[in-house]
């Protein structure tokens, strides 16, 4: 309590959460994630939260910034992600990533937005990707 007082008095930034809810039906249709796309700052954390389950959260291959590690959570349990480093950070569900199923967090400056955007994609996944990346700044 006492550091985070002190780290507050000294101007230092506190990370943000952002949560994403994993769901077979949304606003946007079915297997999505909502909110799809996040823009977060390094440091931050994105809760990924398990509604419906039978979901997951996976890095897309050549689509997270260099020296990420790739990450790949257990279906149906909530998944924390902290970004540490700018960049943009493509999301799939595993078992739904055919039928749409991604999202996009971009961090910071998007430092590998054109890496990630040559990244093939399969299914509807291709389409709701394209209207992520519209997003990026």
């Amino acid at each position: 309590m006492i550091a985070a007082a002190l780290m507050f008095a000294a101007g230092g930034a506190q990370a943000a959460t952002h949560e994403v809810h994993m769901l077979n039906k949304g606003e946007a249709g079915t297997m999505v994630f909502e909110p799809a796309f996040i823009k977060a700052e390094p440091g931050d954390v994105v809760h990924f939260v398990s509604v419906d389950k039978g979901h997951n959260v996976e890095s897309i291959e050549g689509m997270i910034p260099d020296g990420i590690e790739p990450f790949k959570s257990k279906p149906s349990e909530d998944f924390d992600l902290t970004v540490g480093q700018e960049g943009v950070y493509g999301v799939k569900c595993t078992p739904h990533y055919g039928m749409g199923m991604v999202a996009l967090i971009e961090v910071g400056t998007p430092v590998n937005l054109d890496e990630a955007k040559a990244m093939k994609q399969r299914g509807k996944a291709k389409g709701r990707m394209a209207d992520l990346f519209a997003q990026v700044e």
